[in-house]
């Protein structure tokens, strides 16, 4: 019996690498696509931009085209809103239950429009929608065979982690993010599907971009232990702007819905026209920033071109993904995270605390604290930045700076941006007593208020019924005396239309204070 068990287990996760390798191929694929495309468009532009300082006649035509593509991408956006912005709270919603949507429109809007307004300089990253674009083709392939329920979300973590791993080269920080951030479970079949998807994706975008890292920076010396006070600065300076980030982000578009005089389609024209005085001045800060970052490693500015470059990076990254355009904020927030580094290093150096030779130490180190600090996502940055940068040299001082930036969050109250953002594009769900079973599964932390309550005392949410609690490697049946513990993940049988509701609710009862029994 327990042999039959055993391989119909062994059996299941085989299934599961099996189909992760599919969706890594087709979500490999796409998402090469896509930033390649991106890649060449941003050349395109820089060269345009070259030219157009030579012959300014020119500017006004230009101007006009711009303002057409925004328009066009406008529109696409309002028939296909699931189309807009990052595309990672989307994926993190349709996994929970909150939101769905059709994955052919927004597949094709994200692509084109995603190249054309990256592409064309404005300061976006493209791992939000590679996230999204991954998960959309794996949620297209699920449909294609008729999958529902448990294993087409499986396909839809697979695919987003293929996506990320394409964008970035970087798989197995891309399985941590969406185990982390976006699905927020650690079940095997989850990770090993995920995992799967991540390599076979990395293993297409490396034939493709080759296998020097996205952030490749040499490093010249290691960091000595006697200069690590100085991390515990970085780090909360970090987390301080990190809070105000994440502020300007989540209430960019309230500033845009001020504007009664321009139609929410039109959006997009203020960054399409505003791109063009800094294409024309400083070429080199078109795009995301990752050949910004490489750059200003190898030969950094002086401290006041930093703080300028800085403050134009932080207004421009808002205004550009305040407005609605599909694109990301994942690459601009390490980009300026480095350039927070940067600023950090020079001025040490000029107080005389640390030599020159560390400031490219000081932007990788940056990078990962203000990650982890605006997504609360420690273990992501730590691995994103390691697997990204090509070194595993500096490990102990980005988990310092990690650490420090994200307490520092934390401690002002600063919320998740990826579920911030979910938050903003969700309601309350009402129950829903009706269609296919499913199932929720739901982690209860150490802070829980679940934690330490029995099975009778909670007040299970309507139409839903606790099936197992999953603990490690065995699943409990539970029964009224059950008491469930930190680290359990609960299984929540319900109606398929039903999950958002019972999600939420579980939600809600964990952060009850003690006695909510009662």
């Amino acid at each position: 019996m327990e042999t039959g068990q055993k391989t119909q287990r062994d059996f299941t996760r085989l299934r599961a690498i099996g189909f992760g390798s599919l969706v890594g191929l087709g979500a490999g694929i796409v998402v090469s696509l896509f930033r390649l495309s991106i890649e060449k468009l941003l050349v395109l532009m820089q060269i345009t931009y070259g030219w157009l300082g030579e012959h300014p006649l020119w500017l006004v035509p230009w101007a006009i085209l711009l303002v057409l593509v925004a328009v066009m991408i406008g529109r696409w956006m309002r028939t296909e809103p699931m189309s807009k912005g990052s595309g990672i709270p989307q994926i993190e919603g349709q996994l929970a239950g909150d939101l769905d949507y059709r994955w052919w429109p927004v597949l094709w809007r994200k692509f084109v429009g995603g190249i054309l307004a990256i592409g064309s300089g404005l300061f976006l990253g493209r791992e939000g929608p590679s996230i999204q674009l991954g998960g959309t083709v794996a949620q297209g392939m699920a449909d294609r065979w008729g999958f529902s329920g448990r294993r087409r979300r499986l396909f839809i973590a697979g695919g987003a982690a293929a996506g990320l791993s394409a964008a970035f080269n970087a798989p197995i920080a891309s399985t941590l993010f969406i185990l982390e951030e976006v699905y927020h479970s650690f079940s095997t079949l989850v990770w090993v599907t995920s995992l799967t998807s991540a390599v076979v994706a990395d293993f297409i975008s490396s034939e493709v971009f080759g296998l020097t890292p996205v952030l490749h920076i040499a490093y010249q010396h290691t960091l000595p232990l006697k200069y690590y006070w100085l991390l515990l600065i970085l780090g909360v300076g970090l987390g301080l702007l990190g809070v105000v980030y994440q502020y300007g982000t989540l209430h960019g578009d309230a500033v845009y819905a001020k504007l009664k005089w321009l139609p929410q389609t039109f959006n997009g024209v203020i960054p399409f026209l505003l791109v063009i005085p800094i294409g024309l001045l400083w070429p080199e800060a078109l795009g995301g920033g990752n050949g910004m970052i490489v750059g200003f490693a190898q030969q950094t500015p002086l401290l006041l071109p930093l703080i300028g470059y800085f403050i134009l990076r932080l207004a421009f990254s808002m205004i550009s993904y305040s407005s609605g355009l599909p694109g990301g904020i994942f690459l601009p927030i390490l980009t300026l995270g480095a350039l927070l580094g940067a600023i950090g290093a020079r001025s040490f150096n000029q107080l005389g605390w640390l030599p020159a030779t560390y400031i490219a130490n000081f932007m990788i180190y940056a990078m990962a604290g203000y990650f982890a600090g605006i997504s609360k996502a420690p273990f992501t940055a730590i691995l994103l930045i390691t697997e990204m940068v090509g070194s595993l040299q500096h490990l102990l001082p980005l988990a310092v700076v990690a650490i420090i930036a994200y307490i520092t969050v934390d401690s002002l109250g600063g919320a998740p941006i990826y579920e911030a953002l979910l938050e903003k594009m969700v309601t309350p769900a009402d129950p829903n007593a009706s269609g296919l079973t499913d199932r929720v599964e739901y982690p209860v932390g150490e802070d829980s208020a679940l934690a330490g309550v029995q099975v009778r005392d909670v007040v299970w949410p309507q139409d839903a019924l606790l099936t197992s609690v999953r603990r490690g490697e065995h699943q409990v049946i539970p029964h009224g005396d059950t008491l469930l513990r930190a680290g359990d993940t609960l299984v929540v049988l319900t109606y398929q239309h039903n999950r958002a509701y019972v999600r939420q609710e579980l939600q809600r009862l964990a952060t009850l204070p003690p006695h909510f029994q009662d």
